[in-house]
């Protein structure tokens, strides 16, 4: 394939449009909050606050730095901007020509009786302006458990589940309404980024202290971010050059022996130009085998991960971030005594397993404004990644190489200059280079193939005020092996009153499945892959609704919301390990799929600076496999969560903690293998506990906590690990936990 012929004709028009000119400017500001009198002590940024231009519906909201950014026509100044935020009192500042940059600080809301109002920001909420469902956990969330990667950062969270795929690669997957991660589209900062050979490790590839938020939107997303969205997305923001801390140092270390370093340095280079260097290191190298199955509790680990990032701002005219990225990870699992004897991967003495992979990415994201049109802006967005990784999961060997290119060129506007009526437009190219070889008790598989996807998208936007906002969006595209496809979707949000907001939406998502790269835990069996037949584009429809209601109780705010959420395929990848033990059968859905998630979430501060968060979601997901509709495998029938986050008036202590009560899921048929071997029908029910306990000081915080403290684990998660090359092994059936209870320290200092 040669990405010259691609590449070279795309950064040359982004290099074209760099000598655009406008005679409209941005203007830049930041909101506070004021809990005291003294205005600049107790100043608190606040996220999601409403800014808008009087008179208009034309605004925006806070990001959660309580940054913000609005295009201003000089021709129009003086304006009034009008900024506000529940709690608080409203303020109205005067814009007048040459402001480029404001600070407004909002005075909390008092009663003739009150004296004090003092309070604490929530770590996690639910956008209020996006039509989607979109849940954002901020930086105060994330630093709320041990939050040292992407998988590790939903376990205060009601909606992901996190779990192994299996007992000996420590590879982790994640459930969004009741599905696997492969149905969610996972971004950074917009563009996708974990997709196909990296999806069984690509969770633990983006360090938990180089994310600033993380956006969990649910039901089908954007057509502007492509196709793949059926179940939802997660868009994680890293943290930028030109708003983060001059320093950023991140240690941290548990009993098992895993160790962690991050450093995050910004600087500002003048007044256009801020660059960013992200690093972070991990190594893990004690060997621990508590449950005495011959098998490490967790692999071995090494991993060096780099991230240099530059932004461009040229006021009025163009705002531009790029940069690249470089990742290296080993992994070394498998018998004790494959280690103790120093045995080599392929050993068919010793069953070792260990992967090696390499990530290199670059990145390119530009906006321009255009002239004389304040609503009117073309947005690029280019990315190319190169992923490779040798493996070796006993005597079976897994090699893979990817090469991807994307691209993103989307045109907004307003319709005839009316802010209500916005329209986004544009076309993508997307194109998966695979290299895959499987050798599986020594049958060789090759999967290469070259995907190429050029797609067009539009998107048109409704706004009423601020009670409603609709979202109509339709993007074809045109897939060089499955053919032409049309995605549909709709977006609806409405503020019945200022306190209830009802979302309603409704959509299509397809994906082109990865049979192996999403199925690794397969691997650590001796099982026999079958591929029944060609594999088509996976299908599905996506509709659901929400309501939230925020309101007083004892005096005290609250909140409640409740969601519905159904998954229907036309067309899914059925991976069948119910009708014969010693295969994995893979084929075409023929019959129902369907999930039905529901969810009720109830957050409340029942004392001062004492948060609690209540949650219970319900599960009904079942498919057709052997012409049989039934429970989909491991996946929990029901989840309830309890999470309680108290911090001492002056922030300078804060303890949290946080249950899952995980419910029964169902456990694939194993009837078929000797009495000692098969497991039961179900998984049980149980609960797990985390904690952790910080103490800060000005520039430097201390944090100690520990994991699954009621110690609960899977007894034998791996089946027959005395014979890993006898015809039963499996190390693939994993339902709960598998690790013990686990302590860790760590600690954080910040220049700012």
């Amino acid at each position: 394939m040669n990405f010259k012929k691609i590449i070279f004709p795309l950064f040359f028009i982004l290099l074209l449009s760099m000598y655009a000119t406008a005679e409209n400017h941005v203007l830049k500001g930041r909101v506070y909050g004021n809990e005291s009198q003294d205005k600049q002590r107790n100043k608190m940024a606040l996220a999601g606050a409403s800014v808008f231009w009087e008179g208009t519906t034309t605004g925006t909201a806070t990001n959660e730095n309580g940054n913000f950014q609005l295009t201003v026509d000089h021709n129009k100044l003086p304006l009034k901007l009008v900024v506000s935020y529940m709690g608080y009192q409203a303020d109205t500042v005067m814009i007048v020509s040459g402001q480029e940059n404001i600070e407004v600080v909002l005075e909390a809301s008092r009663d003739l009786d009150e004296v004090v109002v003092a309070g604490r920001r929530s770590g996690s909420h639910v956008s209020h302006m996006d039509p989607i469902l979109t849940n954002v956990i901020t930086e105060t969330e994330l630093q709320r458990a041990a939050c040292c990667n992407l998988s590790e950062a939903f376990e205060t969270n009601a909606s992901v589940d996190v779990s192994f795929t299996d007992a000996v690669s420590g590879a982790q997957q994640i459930q969004l309404l009741g599905l696997a991660g492969i149905y969610s589209q996972i971004l950074t900062e917009n563009t996708p980024t974990i997709r196909g050979l990296g999806q069984p490790y690509g969770l633990g590839f983006i360090p938990g202290p180089w994310m600033e938020t993380i956006h969990i939107s649910k039901g089908a997303g954007s057509v502007v971010n492509g196709y793949e969205s059926i179940t939802g997305q997660i868009n994680v923001e890293l943290k930028k050059p030109e708003s983060s801390d001059l320093f950023f140092y991140n240690f941290y270390g548990n009993d098992f022996g895993r160790l962690e370093s991050t450093i995050n340095a910004a600087v500002r280079l003048n007044d256009q130009w801020s660059t960013m260097v992200l690093a972070h290191g991990e190594v893990l190298e004690n060997k621990f085998d508590h449950n005495h199955d011959s098998f490490l509790d967790h692999p071995l680990m090494r991993k060096y991960n780099i991230v240099n990032r530059y932004r461009y701002d040229r006021h009025g005219v163009m705002e531009s971030q790029f940069g690249f990225r470089v990742m290296q990870e080993d992994r070394r699992g498998g018998q004790m005594s494959f280690f103790e004897n120093g045995a080599q991967l392929g050993s068919p003495d010793h069953y070792g397993f260990g992967v090696n992979t390499g990530r290199y990415e670059a990145f390119a994201r530009t906006g321009f404004f255009l002239p004389g049109q304040p609503d009117g802006s073309i947005g690029t967005q280019l990315s190319f990644i190169h992923h490779s990784h040798d493996s070796q999961y006993g005597l079976n060997e897994y090699v893979g190489r990817q090469n991807t290119l994307y691209a993103n060129i989307i045109y907004e506007n307003s319709i005839a200059g009316d802010p209500d009526h916005k329209i986004n437009a544009g076309f993508s190219y997307i194109l998966d280079d695979y290299l895959e070889d499987l050798t599986v008790q020594g049958e060789d598989s090759n999967f290469d193939r070259v995907e190429s996807v050029p797609g067009v998208f539009a998107q048109y936007t409704f706004h009423h005020h601020e009670h409603f906002v609709g979202i109509l969006g339709m993007r074809a595209d045109f897939h060089n092996i499955h053919g032409t496809f049309f995605t549909p979707r709709l977006h609806i949000r409405s503020n019945f009153t200022p306190t209830t907001t009802l979302r309603a939406s409704a959509g299509k998502g397809y994906r082109a499945p990865n049979m192996i790269a999403e199925n690794t835990g397969l691997l650590v069996s001796n099982r026999q892959m079958v591929f029944v037949e060609d594999i088509k584009m996976e299908e599905a429809w996506n509709y659901g609704a929400s309501l939230t209601q925020t309101f007083n109780l004892f005096g005290r705010d609250a909140s409640l919301s409740a969601e519905f959420y159904r998954t229907d395929f036309v067309n899914q990848l059925i991976v069948d390990v119910d009708t014969d033990y010693n295969q994995a059968r893979f084929y075409n859905l023929d019959g129902k799929s369907y999930a039905n998630n529901s969810q009720v979430e109830f957050k409340f501060e029942p004392l001062l600076f004492l948060e609690i968060t209540a949650a219970y979601r319900i599960s009904d997901v079942k498919t057709t496999i052997n012409d049989q509709l039934v429970r989909k495998p491991f996946v929990n029938n029901y989840k309830g969560m309890l999470s309680g986050s108290w911090a001492s008036r002056n922030n300078n202590w804060q303890v949290d903690l946080t249950g899952q009560f995980n419910g029964k899921s169902r456990i694939p048929n194993t009837d078929m293998l000797p009495q000692e071997f098969r497991m039961p029908e179900e998984s049980p029910a149980h609960v797990v506990v985390h904690s952790q306990i910080t103490r800060r000081w000005n520039n430097f915080d201390v944090y100690l906590g520990g994991e699954n403290l009621t110690n609960y684990k899977q007894k034998n998660p791996i089946i027959a690990s005395s014979e890993p090359f006898g015809e039963h092994f499996d190390a693939s059936m994993i339902w709960g936990p598998i690790m013990g209870r686990m302590f860790y320290m760590g600690l954080r200092y910040t220049i700012q």
